[in-house]
Formats: C-alpha cells, structure tokens, sequence
C-alpha cells in the first residue's frame, strides 16, 4: 500500500565537499529499509526525485546523491545541447566505483541516525553509469546490503582493478542485473561474461535481458523509452526490495 512521502533536500558533507541528497519516506512513525538510488549520467533531476517518491511511497527511506558534488552543486543534460552532453562526459570521468563506495558510506552514517530510517536492512538500485557502483557498494558493505540492482549498467565487466565483477564473491544480498538488447553502451557480450562471473562466484542473483529494447529503456525523458520495459523494471526492482528489505512481519 502506497502512504504519504516527507521530502528533504540534505547537505551530506563528505570528505570531498557537499554531496546534496533528496530524501523520501512515508509519513508517520517507524523506521523504513534504506535504499540508495543512485543517479544515472544525466543527473539530479525531477524525474529522478519522483521515482525516488515512488519506491518511498512503497516503505522505504530513498537518499537521492548527487554523484557529481565534486564538481558542480547541480547538472541535467540539457538534451538538445551537444555543449551539454561534453559537460556531462567530462562530469562522469571524475565518478568511480571506489568513490562512489565512500560515499555510501557516509550515507548509511546518516541514515544509521535518522529516526525514520532502519540502516540495518538496506537496498540500492543503479542505472547506466551508476549500474557498476550499485554493484561495487553490494559489495563494500556487504554487511548491511541485501539487494542491489544494475539496469543497463555499464562497465560490469571491464578489464580494471575496481571492475564490479571482481567483488561479485564479496556480496551477501541478492543481484538483480538487466540489460537491454540493444545497447552501444553495454554489449551483451559483456553481460554474458559478467553472468558467467556470477556463476563462478557463487552469487546470489540473476540477469534479464530485456529483448527489443534499448538503452534507457526506464526512464520517459529518453528517446529510448519504453513503457513496457519500465513497467518490468518497477515490478523487477520493487518485488527485489520487498522480499529482501522487509522484515517476515512488518
């Protein structure tokens, strides 16, 4: 059942600046699992603090970063704008897994004190270039992570010391990867050796295939929307959540 959303805009100070964070929870009493969504290349948007109030609506307390705090206090791709876009290719340079696993860290520190928060039972969901580090944080605190999803994610399986696919035995909660068919940025050759990973590590999870679909598939703000594909993804994610984050009786 649905239920009425609090939201805040959170300055979350790092060891690297300010990282302002969206945050949604339902209204009333009670700690919620934590999940963190964690942006795709285009940025902090509207359409992002509105899937964030979704998956809250639902139970739980989503913390929004903004990834590129390092370098600006704000972005979204203006999609019309090639300057746009050069802005954002050289904004996504300066993210990687590793700094993106500190920063979750410090986001679990303050939803660990946040009365309406329970950091003990944690989700977190990834899209395009945040796919890796939903993965990578599944495995940085595996303690506390016990689902995380990768949709069209890329660089799963990448020959780099900090590829995802080199922590897939580390993590501890459920894996749910899915990738469409047709993808530039993520080839299916790579899914398969990323799924042959996850075998050879024992992981608890699997991949979809979304055939006939294309990059971005989620999101209604892409030319590759499909409304198809994001109806699977939301009943995909939220089912995820829900078996793993929730307690046998809530």
């Amino acid at each position: 059942m649905n239920r009425a959303v609090v939201e805040q805009h959170v300055d979350v100070v790092t060891d690297d600046g300010v990282m302002g964070t969206f945050v949604a929870y339902p209204a009333g009493g009670g700690a919620h699992p934590v999940v963190l969504f964690l942006m795709d290349a285009p940025g902090k948007r509207e359409l992002l603090h509105s899937m964030a109030r979704r998956i809250a609506a639902g139970g739980y307390y989503v913390m929004l970063p903004n990834l590129y705090y390092r370098e600006t206090d704000a972005f979204e791709l203006d999609f019309s704008s090639r300057e746009s876009f050069a802005r954002m290719s050289e904004l996504m340079r300066g993210v990687g897994n590793r700094m993106v696993g500190r920063d979750a860290g410090v986001l679990l520190e303050i939803a660990h004190s946040a009365a309406h928060a329970d950091a003990e039972r944690v989700g977190v969901v990834g899209y395009c270039m945040s796919g890796p580090f939903a993965v990578w944080v599944a495995a940085e605190h595996a303690d506390r992570v016990r689902a995380a999803a990768s949709f069209y994610g890329v660089r799963l399986h990448v020959d780099s010391s900090d590829s995802p696919h080199l922590r897939l035995a580390e993590i501890t909660g459920e894996l749910y990867v899915a990738a469409a068919e047709h993808d530039d940025y993520v080839p299916l050759d790579m899914i398969d050796r990323f799924e042959a990973a996850m075998q050879t590590a024992g992981t608890n999870g699997r991949i979809e295939r979304y055939w006939g679909m294309h990059h971005g598939f989620a999101f209604d703000d892409r030319p590759a929307h499909d409304p198809v594909g994001e109806n699977r993804h939301w009943e995909r994610l939220i089912d995820l959540f829900d078996r793993n984050l929730r307690p046998v009786i809530e």
